[in-house]
């Protein structure tokens, strides 16, 4: 279920209206009180992909799962290429949910 919608024109970075997305977060508690802000996990698509954002969430505890670009993994740096972000595939699959919910949404 998407918990927050931001529309953007069709031209806009995905990775500059991330900020917007957590400021709209607003979970309602089962049992009353003040709405919870965060979630534990954000999945989103490789145009999350930025230093940035992967700070931000970990600075707020969130898990990020979140395909990591091809420039990315070719410029890490180390002999090996560096280590690779934690990247869980089978929570990356719920993605195509909300992949599938925008496509009705267009139509």
């Amino acid at each position: 279920m998407p918990l927050v919608l931001h529309l953007t024109s069709g031209n806009t970075v995905d990775c500059t209206a991330f900020d917007a997305v957590p400021a709209k977060l607003r979970l309602r508690r089962p049992n009353g009180g003040r709405p919870r802000t965060r979630t534990g996990t954000l999945i989103g698509g490789k145009g999350y992909s930025t230093r940035k954002i992967r700070l931000d969430l970990r600075r707020r505890g969130i898990k990020a799962v979140i395909p990591e670009r091809r420039d990315q993994i070719a410029s890490r740096k180390g002999s090996r290429g560096g280590r690779p972000h934690a990247f869980d595939a089978l929570t990356y699959m719920q993605r195509n949910l909300i992949e599938r919910w925008i496509g009705k949404l267009k139509q």
